[in-house]
Order: structure tokens, then C-alpha cells, then sequence
């Protein structure tokens, strides 16, 4: 298998495995932190009834309604995710909806989505695992008509993100040291570089390239909703697996750091800090 089939494969391994099961589970909670972010990219589409939108790493389907419902009536979703667990509750949240929503297991970088078939594609932070990047962008290209629009949501550096940062940094002192991250291997913060992205998309074939950023407070969880989220998503579930015996320091220290980013109402609201990407298909 190659270097980009590997890659390809732990991907489908990972999404279909423990992560896709997490994400599944606690798919409230998670709307409730990327939903702004998704809302702030989705406008940027300027979507119209009629169109035809392709939802890259839809996961369980609320970016799919959102979208649906803008091109309502006459338009229609199709939202592709590599994790069935994800796909499956997606289905079941678009059961009793009357939207053209249709939902498809496929891997953006490889999958035959029809050519010239969608008037824009949507990704809110479903664009960062490919292998190959630039392969997965041109096949992208392929399913848009001509003068197609795209934009995506993607992190900036984690060092921007307290929504990331926060958990892990009040415990770094109490569990083992991490390994460094490959900057650029697949992962949430893959595209953190702008100057990359716009590289990726021009290699691609894209045009009229723009990425500017947006910050936003997110969550708006309780403490207990805020610890499941910071245990369950990240390095601190990982590291709590293989350390049970620190779990109760972890999560007081954890505790400690998120009640000091709670607001008037004691929800808690971090800071997030991503790239608003656009482009143009020729």
C-alpha cells in the first residue's frame, strides 16, 4: 500500500473506530461549540434556493440541515462522511425533515461525486485529514459546475485556540510529556498555515482564493458538560486511558482552569480562532 493509501486507511480505521463512537455520543455537546463557526462559513456561501450544495465530512448532520434549509425549495444536500456511526445518527436526525437531504459513506479525496454536479461544497471542518491534499481538492473540483463556489472552516494554531488549549494546559504538569505533532500530517490543525491552504487550492485549480480569520467565544456548556467534552475529545482522553490512576488530579485541575471561562450564567465559553476559506471553481 502506498504512503497516501495508508494514510487513507488509518483515517477510515479512526473515523469508523473510538473517535467516530465519541463524536456520535456526544454530537450535542459538539454542535453546541462549532456551530457559530460552521453558521460564519455557511454564510459566506451565499446560498440560494435552487442550488445544489456537496457537505464535505458532514458528520452528524446538522451542517446538512442548516445548508438544506437554505436552499430550500428547489435545492438539495448531499453529505458525505468517512464515519458510518456519524452517518447513521445523521440519518436518523433528517427522518422527519421534508428537505432534499441525502447522505453518502465516501472519502472526499477518492469518491466519484458526479461531474459538474453541485453549485458550491461546504466543509466545517472536514477538509484537514486528507493524505493528499491537492488530489483531494481537484476531485472536489470535479463535482462543482463551473464558477462553483467552496468554503471551509479550519483551525488556526492550536496556540490560538483556548477551546483546545485550556483542558490540556492545566494538567500538562501532572501527566507524561507528549510527543511533538507533525504540523503537517492529517489532522485538526493541518491547515493552521494560510499560505499552505492557498498553495493546496491553487494546485487543485481553484481560483479567487480568500481566507481571512474569525474569532469567536464557543460552547456555552455547563462545568460537567464542559469536563466530558475536554476528557472525551482531544489528548486528555488518550492520556487518561493509558494513566486511570490520574484521572481525579486531572480533572479537578481541569475543573479549576474551565470555571474561570464561565460567564454570567456560569456557561462555560472559550475562545475559538479559525481560517473563513472561499474559492472559485474556474
Amino acid at each position: 500500500m502506498t504512503d497516501t493509501g495508508t494514510a487513507n486507511a488509518a483515517q477510515e480505521e479512526y473515523w469508523n473506530g473510538r473517535a467516530g463512537e465519541t463524536w456520535t455520543e456526544l454530537q450535542r455537546l459538539l454542535d453546541m461549540e462549532l456551530r457559530p463557526l460552521g453558521l460564519e462559513v455557511q454564510a459566506a456561501l451565499r446560498l440560494k434556493p435552487g442550488e445544489r450544495v456537496l457537505d464535505l465530512g458532514c458528520g452528524a448532520g446538522e451542517t446538512s440541515l442548516d445548508l438544506a434549509a437554505a436552499v430550500s425549495p428547489g435545492g438539495a444536500v448531499l453529505g458525505v462522511d468517512r464515519s458510518r456511526p456519524m452517518l447513521a445518527l445523521a440519518a436518523q436526525r433528517v427522518s422527519d425533515s421534508d428537505l432534499d437531504i441525502q447522505f453518502q459513506p465516501a472519502d472526499a479525496q477518492t469518491s466519484d461525486f458526479g461531474g459538474e454536479r453541485f453549485d458550491a461544497a461546504f466543509s466545517r471542518f472536514g477538509v484537514m485529514f486528507f493524505a493528499d491534499p491537492a488530489a483531494a481538492f481537484a476531485n472536489i473540483l470535479k463535482a462543482l459546475k463551473p464558477g462553483g463556489r467552496l468554503a471551509f472552516v479550519c483551525w488556526r494554531p492550536a496556540s490560538e485556540n483556548p477551546v483546545m488549549t485550556v483542558p490540556f494546559a492545566a494538567v500538562e504538569h501532572l501527566v507524561p510529556p507528549q510527543p511533538p505533532s507533525d504540523p503537517l500530517a492529517p489532522g485538526p490543525f493541518a491547515f493552521a498555515d494560510p499560505e499552505r491552504v492557498r498553495r493546496i487550492l491553487g494546485e487543485a485549480g481553484f481560483g479567487q482564493v480568500a481566507i481571512r480569520p474569525f474569532d469567536a467565544e464557543v460552547g456555552g456548556w455547563t462545568l460537567d458538560e464542559a469536563l466530558i467534552v475536554a476528557q472525551r475529545v482531544g489528548p486528555l482522553g488518550a492520556i487518561l486511558r493509558e494513566n486511570p490512576d490520574l484521572r481525579s488530579k486531572v480533572l479537578d485541575a481541569v475543573a479549576r482552569a474551565l470555571q474561570g471561562h464561565a460567564d454570567a450564567d456560569g456557561r462555560i465559553r472559550l475562545g475559538a480562532a479559525v481560517w473563513i476559506v472561499t474559492a472559485t471553481a474556474p
